[in-house]
């Protein structure tokens, strides 16, 4: 197993020399290629999702969880949407991000480069097996997909499709790889491989991204829990503050970019609260509320210490009562994960304030949580939601899956 596992990884690494010197003609031909190659298997991957969500539920897996492992004619036109917009984003490797000439005439540039081979396991979200082949190989970087059992059907499937258009394309042999061999022993060898995988990219719950973070030899950018707040400030649009709210816990309560915590100024909450705990508790939201909030909601329950950080992905929803904005940011920054957290305000004195001190991957003003991510900042498929400083932040997309060097560029130029 070791030595299978070892060959997976140098065969990633020298398609990931190549695919750095491949033109962005070449890795553009197969961003082309592959929404066509998805369409081609439609009907096959979604029986083979179907198998994965029956096996999933005769197993009893979480209802939430299977939401994430579902893929529907919507979500698959989706999935092929984002390829689209990938391949029309400029190209990330080759950009002169830096420059002078020297007082002695010497030419420095720093230029982007790929990362190299890039690492993606992840559970549930078959998608991600085709986002990543496209954001990986749009940076020029070989990508090796471990997917989740649940989802070994569905990423099949969707990683064959990949492969074949990678090979249609003209891209190295081993560009894209899909890991298959079962069990966690198989995947601590392949933390290992620091000598030849550049960074792991882990999706899924934080177990298993600390688990990954603990095992790994090789550098991990991290998407630990998506705890994202919204705060409804005393000057607030109550209409704006409703429809904000409610869609952004009630989009899709299964995935990260849901609302799970709602903050609200105590100048306004007797006549907000009302309004919002009626829509929410329509809508079948149980709401965990601080004590003035169990006050004004009969039908709230009391929150717990545990529920002001916790990604429930669930038809639930933290509230609490805050005097003021500077307690606002305390209890975003204390309990958030530094996903993403929201401000609904008319005052720019308060926006500011919000956007300054907040310490989060994404920052938004009088906008919906849901909009947090790839598709709606403009970067088509991402790869996570990084909730780390090093080495990106926020969507991981192409941009983000390159490194630089120096290039130097003299005429017999000695050190003097």
């Amino acid at each position: 197993m070791k030595e299978k596992i070892k060959n997976i990884a140098m065969q990633a690494k020298v398609a990931g020399l190549a695919l750095g010197c491949a033109t962005g003609k070449t890795r553009s031909t197969f961003l082309k290629m592959a929404p066509l190659a998805l369409e081609a298997v439609r009907n096959d991957v979604l029986e083979a999702n179907a198998l994965d969500i029956k096996e999933a539920e005769e197993k009893g897996i979480p209802p939430a969880f299977i939401e994430r492992l579902r893929l529907t004619e919507k979500t698959f036109e989706y999935m092929k949407k984002r390829l689209i917009e990938v391949a029309d984003l400029p190209d990330p490797i080759g950009k002169i991000l830096d420059g002078h000439i020297s007082e002695t005439g010497l030419d420095v540039k720093r230029v982007s480069v790929p990362l190299g081979v890039i690492g993606i396991i992840y559970e549930a979200r078959p998608n991600v097996t085709t986002d990543a082949a496209a954001v990986c190989i749009k940076s020029g970087n070989a990508v090796i997909l471990r997917g989740g059992k649940e989802a070994a059907r569905t990423n099949k499937v969707l990683a064959d499709a990949m492969i074949q258009a990678a090979k249609n394309a003209g891209l190295p042999d081993h560009s894209i790889q899909l890991f298959e061999i079962p069990g966690h022993e198989a995947v601590n060898e392949l933390l290992k491989q620091d000598q030849y995988i550049d960074v792991i990219i882990p999706r899924g719950g934080k177990n298993l991204i600390k688990a990954i973070s603990r095992e790994s030899r090789i550098p991990v950018i991290k998407h630990y829990d998506g705890i994202c707040q919204m705060y409804i400030a005393e000057d607030a649009d109550f209409d704006m503050a409703v429809d904000l709210v409610l869609n952004s816990k009630l989009d899709r309560v299964e995935v990260c970019n849901s609302l799970e915590s709602l903050l609200i100024n105590k100048k306004i909450a007797d006549d907000f609260l009302p309004i919002i705990g009626k829509r929410l508790k329509d809508n079948d939201v149980e709401i965990r509320g601080c004590m003035t909030t169990c006050k004004l909601l009969k039908y709230a329950t009391e929150a717990t210490e545990y529920d002001w950080s916790t990604e429930y992905l669930d038809r639930i929803l933290s509230v609490k009562v805050l005097d003021n904005i500077d307690c606002a940011i305390e209890h975003i920054n204390k309990y958030g994960s530094g996903h993403t957290d929201v401000i609904v305000s008319s005052s720019k004195k308060n926006i500011d304030n919000f956007i300054n001190r907040v310490d989060s991957a994404s920052v938004m003003v009088n906008a919906s949580t849901r909009l947090s991510g790839g598709g709606a900042y403009g970067l088509g498929s991402v790869v996570g939601i990084s909730t780390g400083k090093l080495h990106a932040r926020g969507p991981v997309g192409p941009d983000e899956l390159t490194s630089y060097k120096w290039i130097a560029i003299g005429d017999g130029h000695l050190r003097k």
